[in-house]
């Protein structure tokens, strides 16, 4: 593989958090290449960042916006550049939500700036774009594969966007110019210097203060963090050995939720995380996961290199060491931080004591799982002798798992080995020593069931080898296995037609083969009936009261253009994930049809949404025909006979009412007449 040699470098944003390290890192590293330096310092950029740098003979710095063309052309022309690093953007997804204006002027049009002024010189050998994991969308909770450089961009915020804008020009102007391109997609990045508008510095700064740490939601969101020199040694790579017109994601498989960065933080500080730790109002739109394949950039020759725990307290040690760095930062240490980049924020604003009211104040998200109808055996906090060993700590219904354990008493571990894996699960069974396996673990697709139809081999591997592998793995150690499966394998027919109240019943034989995912499940809940030590829950649409959650039913269909009207039988959460752990304590087994008794239709839901939230929503309907012309694969409706589980839980609620009292009046907006 041949090795690019530039000469003269032209940086971009190089006073911001990851430039300014990989610009000093090359600076550093190859005195004889001359690096000029372009920011204009905006107010996440610190000339003192780049101080190491400022001595050196190769060094220049310009102050300047790469939306002005003229200077842009000027810089090309009279340094001689023959390389751009392209890193100036608008990065923070908070600020997108109130300015997004700004982020298309940043992220696109200067881009376009750029690469106009690279057409017109003639003279750049390459031209390296810097986007962000953002602009593949949310990774499914359960997904064992990252998104590789050439999955579909699905972006979900203003920001992202814009990134993914930024990347079509970027694509165009290789393909239609012959510009020698080069894009890096990458995961969080933490270390010193950066602005304490990101996470990680943000909760350092707080804590060092001595204020509460505000976390977004439940906490559950997963990012992958990357330390800021092993980042900087990525572009370095990508610099000398990447090839033109490729993409590279820069990425870590080592994933952590944030409330969990929140807990290693307090403990560097020595805090109590129950008293410091507050749950806000969450995004507008929170993806739950960022997810990526980085075995491309590995067969460059790059590696990650610093482990999170050392990382994480050489970041702690340096913010401790630079309390004022940044000067007055208080605004951004806000759960929502004001917008800094735009003109008019108010700057006699007491945001200190903003942050400190949060120390008294009520918390807005709660942790634990809202209480349901069976208070008596299920909510009460206690002592149990049990412990529950979960798999898909990052998905849904894995993630709430663990907080009804919380709130019960109940320990309990993440599984940490892949269910594919047998040895790793018998290594997590005997760590754990539980007396229950949990399987919330799955490939549903990402962003839906369509994703399976061309990715089979993994849908087998996780959906059939892996739950398989499990149940074996349990079976032979004598543990009762609770696998959380689908409904999604029926469809209405003549015996049991739409309207007609005759539902499928546990021993029915599946007779949905429409789409690759429900084939799947089918055909390893047929292989489980041979596993007397398996409790399978055929979930349907699953619903909860946390409307701002992608994978929620109600969340996916209010924010369709279009919908169906069919009426389904479906899964309140909130309702029947306790239930679920009280059917592990009263042994159950064998095939359950886990869902609200009766259906309930596309066209019902949404009213509910208009009477209880927002009474000026508005939706269309269309035919299964229409439907079919933008899926992929036929989605299943049908109605379950859940008359087995409400013997079993006489207090289970229909599934209107538990609609009502779990979902939308705790999340009434409309007030009641």
């Amino acid at each position: 593989m041949a090795t690019y040699e530039p000469k003269n470098i032209l940086i971009t944003g190089a006073a911001g958090f990851i430039a300014s390290h990989v610009a000093n890192r090359l600076v550093r590293n190859y005195p004889h290449y001359k690096i000029v330096v372009l920011d204009k310092l905006d107010y996440c950029s610190n000339l003192k960042n780049l101080n190491p740098s400022r001595p050196s003979p190769n060094f220049k710095f310009v102050k300047g916006d790469i939306a002005s063309a003229d200077l842009v052309n000027y810089l090309l022309i009279t340094e001689s550049i023959d390389t751009i690093m392209h890193f100036a953007a608008q990065t923070h997804v908070d600020n997108s939500f109130g300015n997004s204006f700004e982020f298309t002027k940043n992220n696109i049009y200067g881009t376009h700036v750029l690469l106009e002024a690279c057409k017109v010189t003639g003279q750049i050998r390459r031209f390296i774009h810097v986007s962000t994991d953002e602009v593949y969308g949310e990774t499914d909770e359960d997904a064992v594969v990252g998104n590789h450089e050439a999955s579909q961009l699905l972006p979900t915020n203003p920001y992202s966007a814009t990134k993914a804008g930024a990347e079509m020009l970027v694509m165009a102007y290789g393909r239609s110019y012959g510009l020698p391109v080069i894009t890096t997609r990458g995961n969080n990045v933490y270390g010193p210097n950066q602005f304490p508008e990101k996470l990680i510095p943000k909760f350092i700064l707080l804590a060092m203060r001595g204020l509460p740490l505000p976390i977004h939601g439940d906490g559950s969101n997963v990012r992958s963090y990357l330390y800021c020199e092993d980042v900087a040694e990525a572009f370095e790579v990508v610099l000398h050995k990447g090839e033109v017109g490729h993409v590279y994601n820069i990425g870590t498989m080592k994933e952590r939720r944030v409330i969990d960065v929140a807990k290693d933080i307090c403990r560097l500080f020595g805090l109590d995380t129950e008293k410091v730790i507050r749950f806000v109002e969450n995004r507008p739109f929170n993806d739950q996961r960022y997810f990526l394949d980085d075995q491309k950039l590995k067969r460059l020759g790059w590696a990650e290199h610093t482990p999170w725990e050392e990382g994480l307290k050489k970041t702690m040690e340096w913010y401790t060491t630079n309390p004022d760095y940044w000067g007055d930062v208080t605004g951004a240490l806000l759960p929502h931080p004001r917008m800094l980049m735009t003109p008019g924020v108010d700057e006699r604003h007491n945001w200190t004591e903003e942050i400190k009211s949060l120390s008294s104040s009520p918390v807005e998200v709660s942790t634990t799982a809202p209480a349901t109808s069976t208070q008596s055996t299920i909510d009460a906090p206690q002592k149990h002798p049990y412990k529950f060993l979960i798999y898909g700590r990052t998905g849904w219904i894995g993630g709430l798992l663990g907080k009804i354990c919380e709130k019960q008493g109940i320990s309990y571990e993440y599984g940490k080995g892949r269910l594919e894996e047998r040895s790793q699960l018998l290594e997590d069974i005997r760590n754990v020593k539980p007396t229950h396996v949990f399987n919330a673990a799955g490939v549903t697709g990402r962003p839906n069931v369509d994703w399976c139809e061309t990715h089979k081999q993994d849908t087998i591997r996780t959906n059939v080898v892996g739950t398989l592998n499990l149940a074996d793995v349990c079976r032979e150690q004598g543990l009762l296995m609770i696998n959380y499966a689908t409904g999604c394998i029926f469809e209405y027919d003549a015996k049991h037609p739409e309207g007609s109240g005759i539902g499928f019943k546990e021993e029915d034989t599946p007779n949905f083969t429409g789409s690759f995912y429900s084939k799947t499940k089918a055909m390893v809940e047929e292989l489980l009936k041979d596993y007397d030590n398996v409790c399978t829950l055929r979930v349907r649409m699953p619903i909860s009261s946390d409307l701002s959650n992608p994978r929620n039913f109600i969340t996916k269909i209010a924010r369709y253009d279009k919908v169906v009207n069919i009426p389904n039988s479906m899964t309140i959460l909130d309702e029947l994930l306790p239930i679920s752990i009280e059917m592990a304590k009263r042994d159950c087994r064998g095939i359950w049809n886990f869902t609200n008794p009766g259906v309930v239709s596309h066209n019902e839901i949404l009213e509910m949404y208009k009477k209880y939230i927002n009474p000026d929503f508005k939706w269309t309907n269309f035919t299964l025909e229409e439907q079919a012309k933008v899926i992929v694969a036929p989605r299943s409706n049908n109605e379950m006979d859940a008359s087995k589980l409400k013997a079993e839980f006489p207090e289970l609620l229909s599934i209107k009412d538990s609609l009502i009292k779990n979902v939308f009046e705790p999340n009434r907006k409309v007030p009641s007449s």
